[in-house]
């Protein structure tokens, strides 16, 4: 038996049967080697892109009083809402209720008594951000019913609250006065 074992030992050891391993060079790393020895260009690339695009950073009231940041009254200085800041608007011909729910400003600027500030501007686009992003919400409450429809609803219950005399547009999309 010791010889079978020594005759195997002396078979395998034969130059012929052990073949040398084969040695691949590789001159760069893979793309997982470099991230493991601290390469993380793709990484850096988009921390650069993103520090160049900065976005808002969500504040609570709270978070902005501590700032000193005072949040805008809801009722002004003058004793006027926005929402009877809107009415004047209408009521002068400023702006109108357009027949798809937002308010448009009369381009020509033909205001009756006086024109439209900057503050009144701020106001009209407040508004119009506000009602896109009720009906955005509405959408998500009945979400088979298109955005069309929810806006033209909307639209037909809101008209009835208009102030009288204000600007409104027709169906079939001319100007005029709202009549009551």
């Amino acid at each position: 038996m010791k010889h079978r074992g020594l005759l195997l030992l002396a078979a395998l050891a034969a130059p012929g049967c052990i073949s040398a391993p084969e040695i691949v060079m590789v001159d760069r790393a893979t793309a997982l080697e470099q991230q493991a020895s601290g390469s993380f260009k793709d990484v850096e690339q988009r921390l650069a892109r993103a520090g160049m695009s900065p976005t808002p950073v969500p504040l609570t009231p709270n978070q902005l009083e501590d700032l000193g940041i005072q949040p805008t009254p809801l009722v002004e200085n003058t004793g006027k809402t926005q929402a009877d800041r809107v009415d004047d608007l209408l009521l002068r011909h400023c702006v109108g209720e357009g027949r798809n729910g937002l308010l448009v400003v009369d381009s020509r600027r033909r205001c009756q008594t006086g024109r439209m500030t900057s503050d009144d501007v701020a106001l009209v686009e407040r508004v119009n951000r506000a009602r896109l992003q009720l009906w955005q919400w509405m959408g998500t409450m009945r979400p088979g019913v298109p955005e069309e429809a929810l806006r033209r609803n909307w639209q037909q219950v809101h008209a009835a609250g208009v102030i009288c005399g204000g600007k409104v547009e027709a169906e079939d999309g001319t100007w005029g006065a709202k009549k009551c």
